[in-house]
Parts: structure tokens; sequence; C-alpha cells
């Protein structure tokens, strides 16, 4: 009796063991498939918000972390295409904290002189059927940006129609596009005063 319970229990252990092993040669075969897949759903994104023949880099290579309130809290990646050397516009992570229910998370590409290149909602809670029409995939309305400049903090045209501005608001929902609007807007501003930061920022993975 007792030698049969030790049999079944190296065969137990000897299964465990190649489970494992096979269970971590997957993950490992995985990893790399998931990376690579991520990777291109990002470059599709920045090819979105930023036209790919403004830059030569590899942009996803050219990663900065930035600690700013204009973007929201905590820290945000900052991606720097460049023409060459020079930089010449950034894709920028950013959040607008004070959507109608709680935080939109944004990509927004922008020229170093106030220009929005292209805007992008990557995640958010907004209502279905209202405030959800920031989704590019149920309207339009999140690439009106791409091409707009803004012309300083105080520039009027920089918000929705209700408040005065050029932009539309959602019929019944007007927090959640104004809440992309002056994030847009401060993520815009802000990377005007990027290239006097580049030489201090760490690169993402520092």
């Amino acid at each position: 009796m007792l030698k049969t319970m030790r049999k079944h229990g190296v065969t137990l252990a000897l299964f465990a063991v190649g489970s494992t092993g096979l269970t971590a040669a997957i993950n490992q075969l995985t990893q790399n498939t998931i990376a690579q897949q991520a990777a291109g759903q990002q470059r599709a994104l920045f090819d979105q918000v930023v036209p790919a023949e403004l830059y030569d880099n590899d942009l996803q290579k050219s990663c900065y972390l930035v600690s700013a309130p204009a973007l929201g809290k905590g820290q945000h990646r900052v991606y720097i295409a460049k023409s060459g050397d020079v930089p010449v516009a950034a894709v920028l992570e950013s959040t607008a904290p004070d959507g109608y229910s709680g935080a939109i998370q944004l990509l927004v590409g922008a020229d170093f002189h106030g220009t929005i290149l292209g805007s992008r909602v990557i995640a958010h809670h907004e209502t279905p059927g209202l405030g959800d029409k920031i989704e590019l995939r149920l309207s339009d309305w999140i690439t009106h940006f791409a091409g707009k400049k803004i012309n300083g903090e105080n520039d009027s045209h920089w918000a929705v129609k209700k408040d005065g501005g050029d932009f539309d608001q959602f019929t019944g929902a007007t927090i959640t596009p104004r809440a992309v609007v002056n994030a847009v807007k401060r993520t815009g501003l802000f990377a005007v005063t990027l290239p006097a930061q580049l030489s201090q920022l760490p690169a993402c993975g520092e």
C-alpha cells in the first residue's frame, strides 16, 4: 500500500513539474506575441495623431516621463517626433479628470507652436449613447481638433459652443465634450514648452 502511494506521489509530482514547465514555455512564447501586438496597436494610434511624414525617428523609442498638472495627476509618457535630429512634434498621454463619469484618458499629437495634429480617446467611462461619442468608432467628433491652433490660455475658440467656443457638444451631454476640449487645449499649450525641457526629462524605463 505504501509502495503504491509513493508511486502515485512521484507520478503526480512529475505531472506537476511537467505542467509547470509547459505553462512557463507557453507564457514565454505568448509574451513576445502580445508585446508585438501591443506595439503595433500603439504605432497605429501614433499614426492617427501625428502624420508619419512629419518625422523619421522611432517614436516608440523616443519616450520620456513627465509630471505636469496640465496633463493630469501622476506621470505621463511623452513621445518626441524628430525630423533628422530636430524635435518637431510630440505625442502626449493626457487625462481629462472632469468627465461626467470620471477621468478620460487621451492621446494628443501636437507641434511646438500650439497646433493640435490629432487626438484620440484611449479610455473612458462615459455614458453609452451620450458621452461615449468621444470614441472614434461612434463619431468623428474627436477628429475635429486636428489642424486647430491654440492662441494662448485665453483663446475663446477652445470651448464647446454652449460656452461660446467652436466645438460641438452632444445632445444631452455637455460635460464630456467640455472636459475633452479643455484637456486637449491644456495639452497643446504644454507641448509648446516641451523643447526647453527635453534635456531634463527622464527617459521611459530609467
